[in-house]
């Protein structure tokens, strides 16, 4: 299997949701579907069913966060330097708009564009690896082409 890079704090996160969901999740919904069975026929028990498939959910969950953390190959962006790789920091500017923007470069599990966390397998972020400060981006994005410069990397 291929390993999945992210970052300490990605990897932290999803240990933290699975213990979570191991230690209260799980429990709470055995306790509901238990409760719902006292409630009789259980073809007609609404409560019953929502509990299955909030159960089916978690257990879904549960399964994939463990693969993924046994794949994890997280990787210290501190001890990284150079032109732009996973874990880099980048600030851009927009060459139509002057709009800048900051994000980090992570791993697909720990991505949340509005936290400034950039999927790696992005199309900015494809575009921007290998680059460094001063290049200037053309990037293929669904919203259409967009022109970028680098006008920082640093690897915190």
């Amino acid at each position: 299997m291929e390993k999945i890079p992210m970052t300490r704090a990605g990897f932290d996160a999803l240990q933290t949701e699975l213990k979570k969901l191991k230690s209260e999740e799980r429990p709470a919904i055995i306790r509901a579907i238990a409760e719902a069975r006292e409630h009789g026929d259980l073809s007609e028990n609404a409560e019953y069913h929502s509990a299955k498939e909030k159960q089916s959910f978690i257990e879904g969950r549960i399964k994939e966060l463990e693969g993924v953390i046994s794949l994890a190959d997280v990787i210290d962006p501190r001890k990284l330097s150079g032109p732009i790789k996973f874990g880099a920091t980048v600030t851009l500017v927009d060459e139509d708009t002057d709009e800048e923007k900051t994000y980090q470069i992570v791993g697909e599990y720990e991505a949340n564009i509005e936290a400034g966390k950039l999927n790696i397998k992005s199309p900015i972020a494809r575009a921007l690896i290998g680059k460094e400060e001063g290049d200037s981006v053309e990037v293929r994005t669904p919203g259409g082409d967009r022109s970028y410069e680098v006008l920082s990397v640093a690897y915190a």
